[in-house]
């Protein structure tokens, strides 16, 4: 589910649409922007695809712009320095 959510906003070049996801997920900690749901509710379900259909097309950018900030943000390479940094840290 994260690595699809995150394929997802990654490719989404037009800034369209609206990432409805999980708030079980781990993506949902970093997604948030994506309309969060409970996905055991279909009351809650239905109504966030309502909100994500009626959402205006500038506030639809503006999620899916800062999701995709996130993406690009969080790349292999901090991936990896934290990774190290964490790793020094417990050489101390």
């Amino acid at each position: 589910m994260n690595l699809v959510a995150k394929e997802y906003v990654a490719s989404n070049v037009q800034e369209q649409g609206v990432l409805i996801l999980s708030r079980f997920t781990g993506a949902a900690r970093e997604f948030t922007d994506a309309v969060l749901i409970n996905p055991y509710s279909i009351e809650e379900f239905s109504d966030a695809i309502k909100f994500a259909v009626e959402l205006p097309e500038d506030d639809k950018r503006k999620r899916m712009k800062n999701m995709r900030k996130i993406v690009a943000e969080n790349n292999i390479y901090r991936w990896a320095g934290n990774i190290i940094t964490e790793l020094t840290a417990l050489r101390k």
